[in-house]
């Protein structure tokens, strides 16, 4: 009797849907992302998942907030997302940050 589904080969959706540890293979939720300070212009590396309220270097504008899980952004900024398992990086809009 075959299985309903490919056990070795599950698709991207799935995957993405599963706990961190239980993937095919194990990758963090988390990610970096370079955040560009509406003020001033300043680009400050800030974490997906910060604790910690998050201050621009140069105008001391605040950039995130903490919440339970991921930071909050606090305004519509200019977002690259840096992906450390992929060689190249991409332009996230805020909405569209997973």
């Amino acid at each position: 009797m075959p299985l309903a589904k490919d056990l070795l080969h599950p698709s991207p959706e799935e995957e993405k849907r599963r706990h961190k540890k239980k993937r095919l293979v194990q990758s963090p939720n988390s990610y970096f992302m370079d955040v560009k300070c509406p003020g001033c212009y300043k680009i400050t590396t800030v974490f997906s998942h910060a604790q910690t309220v998050v201050l621009c270097v140069g105008c001391s504008t605040v950039l995130c907030q903490p919440t339970g899980g991921k930071a909050r952004l606090t305004e519509d900024f200019n977002i690259l997302q840096i992906q450390f398992n992929i060689s190249e990086t991409f332009c996230v809009s805020p909405g569209e940050i997973p």
